[in-house]
C-alpha cells in the first residue's frame, strides 16, 4: 500500500515539476507567477517531507494536483485573463472573467478533505456531523488568510499587485472569493465524503469509523 501511495505521489510531483517549468517560461507577469505558485513551492516539500510518517490517501493527491494546476494557469496568464475564464464568462454572460472563482472553489474544496482526513486518521473528531464543520471551518480560516496575505501584497507591492489580487473592479471580490471558497468545502464535505471514506478504508492502520 505505501509503494503504490509512494508511486501516485512520485508521478505527481514529476509531473508538477514539469507543468510549473512550462507554466514560468513565459507568464504573463512573472511577479505575479511567483505569487500564484508558491503555494504549490511550499506544498511539494511538505507532501515528501511528511510522506513515510503521515502518507495521504491516492484522492488526495488527486485533488491537490488538480488544484497545483489551477493555481499554475491563473499564474501563467493572471486570474483575469486565462482563456477559459472568457470562454465561461461569454457562455454564462458574465460581466468579468470567473476564473479565479474556480481557484478559490479548489481552495475550499482540497483542503476541506484534507482537513477532514487530519481529523478522522488523528481522531482528533468524534462524529460525521462534527468533523464535517470543522473541516469548513478550517476552509474558512484558509480563505480568509489568504484575503489577509492578499492585502499585504497590495499593500506592499502597490499598483504590482494589481494582477495578484485579480479583482477587476469587483469591490466585492474578497467576500465572493470566500464565498466560493466556502462552497468548495461545503460541496466536498457533501458529496465526496463517502468517496474519501472508501480510500480511507484502504489504509491498513485506520478505523475510519466517526
Amino acid at each position: 500500500m505505501l509503494v503504490e501511495r509512494s508511486r501516485a505521489l512520485i508521478i505527481c510531483s514529476a509531473a508538477l515539476v514539469l507543468l510549473l517549468v512550462i507554466s514560468g517560461i513565459r507568464p504573463f507577469d512573472r511577479t505575479t507567477w511567483v505569487l500564484e505558485v508558491f503555494p504549490i513551492l511550499i506544498a511539494l516539500p511538505v507532501l515528501w517531507a511528511t510522506f513515510r510518517r503521515f502518507p495521504l490517501t491516492n484522492l488526495l493527491y488527486v485533488c491537490i494536483f488538480l488544484h497545483a494546476v489551477v493555481l499554475m494557469v491563473g499564474g501563467t496568464y493572471s486570474y483575469a485573463r486565462v482563456p477559459l475564464g472568457f470562454q465561461i464568462e461569454t457562455l454564462l454572460n458574465l460581466s468579468r472573467n470567473p476564473y479565479d472563482k474556480i481557484g478559490h472553489f479548489f481552495q475550499g474544496f482540497v483542503p476541506a478533505l484534507i482537513a477532514r482526513e487530519i481529523f478522522i486518521r488523528g481522531k482528533y473528531v468524534r462524529g460525521r456531523g462534527m468533523t464535517a464543520f470543522l473541516s469548513v471551518c478550517v476552509v474558512l480560516a484558509i480563505s480568509a488568510t489568504y484575503e489577509l496575505v492578499e492585502w499585504a501584497s497590495a499593500v506592499a507591492l502597490g499598483q504590482g499587485a494589481d494582477e495578484f489580487l485579480g479583482t477587476q473592479g469587483d469591490p466585492w471580490d474578497t467576500q465572493s472569493d470566500m464565498l466560493f471558497a466556502l462552497i468548495g468545502g461545503v460541496v466536498a464535505m457533501a458529496c465526496f465524503s463517502r468517496l474519501h471514506d472508501r480510500f480511507l478504508a484502504r489504509l491498513p492502520d485506520l478505523n475510519t469509523t466517526t
